[in-house]
């Protein structure tokens, strides 16, 4: 795929006008805020309206879960709106409550379980890219938990938060990793305190397919124009 600028979903933020502002100032692809499949499968009300998408934005739904019972029954009702681009599987939130749920990061290690998942949405006719962290600790980053997800599955392509589930935005976000990601041959789009042009420059040189904005872009959709 060609590079693309994309805008992180961010809880409470990336709501449909700001993802609609966002695109109207260079982003190639949105994403909504995460949304719990366990809550779309029983068609809560707040959480449907989450996945929501604004006009024909680009925008690819989030998704949260490990269930593929939830999946299916989510899948079987789903109509997809006009800026529909796809799901995103998350891989990389790492509040309490995730991970004593088993969801989001701590998923990293579940090659099998997210690879059933990204099958079952491929065949019901998405498209199905992930949005990961580097493990949960240092320790799994240095076995290559990432490395091996991304080795595995056969997703669209694959967002690489350069930061574990135990660092905080504090961290820094390391760059190093990406290089290794490109070798596998897949789609790699770089995430992590991206915020100029030559941090952009130095990952399309690297083989990066596109770099995606989150906290750069609150209060300054202009960003997005700003990289290219």
């Amino acid at each position: 795929m060609k590079f693309q600028l994309m805008l992180a979903p961010m809880e409470g933020v990336t709501d449909g006008p700001f993802r609609t502002l966002c695109h109207q100032k260079g982003a190639d692809l949105t994403f909504t805020e995460v949304a719990r499949v366990a809550n779309l499968a029983r068609l809560k009300k707040g959480e449907l309206e989450r996945i929501g998408i604004s006009g024909a934005t680009p925008t690819q739904i989030q998704l949260a879960g490990a269930k593929l019972s939830e999946y299916e029954k989510f899948l079987a009702a789903f109509e997809a709106e006009s800026g529909f681009q796809g799901f995103n599987l998350n891989l990389g939130c790492s509040s309490p409550e995730f991970v004593r749920q088993g969801i989001g990061a701590m998923m990293v290690k579940r090659v099998s379980r997210v690879n059933d998942i990204v099958n079952l949405i491929q065949k019901s006719g998405s498209e199905c890219s992930i949005k990961l962290r580097l493990g949960m600790n240092d320790y799994e980053k240095g076995k290559g938990a990432y490395l091996n997800l991304i080795e595995a599955v056969d997703a669209s392509f694959f967002i690489v938060h350069a930061r574990t589930a135990r660092q905080t935005l504090d961290d820094p976000a390391d760059f190093s990793v990406y290089s290794k990601c490109v070798d596998l041959g897949k789609s790699i789009v770089a995430n992590g305190d991206i915020r100029t042009r030559k941090q952009v420059k130095e990952l399309r040189a690297q083989g990066l397919s596109g770099a995606m904005v989150g906290r750069a872009a609150i209060g300054n959709p202009e960003i997005f124009q700003k990289l290219r």
